[in-house]
């Protein structure tokens, strides 16, 4: 049986899979979107009281969430987004 008190948060692997964990992870990401960022990004926190924690997943860190398919914030990762931009494009 499951303690109800303790929290669990559910860390998206790099494979998919999902793996219940203690710990929030490093990164957050929305399910819906693709997109991963920092737990403090502030896009995602304006977002949350607007149903954004339904559609939230986490990572352990920043491979799983590129393995799992997801695209940097383009607010908390700027820098990391735009090489993600360019690689779309086909520019280097």
């Amino acid at each position: 049986m499951t303690d109800r008190s303790t929290k669990t948060y559910r860390l998206l692997e790099r494979d998919g899979a999902v793996r219940h964990s203690t710990a929030p992870g490093t990164f957050g990401g929305n399910r819906r979107l693709k997109i991963y960022g920092r737990l403090e990004c502030t896009s995602a926190l304006r977002a949350l009281p607007r149903g954004y924690a339904k559609h939230r997943v986490f990572f352990a860190d920043r491979e799983s969430a590129i393995k799992a398919g997801y695209r940097p914030c383009g607010v908390c990762l700027r820098a990391e987004y735009d090489t993600w931009k360019k690689a779309q494009a086909g520019v280097s």
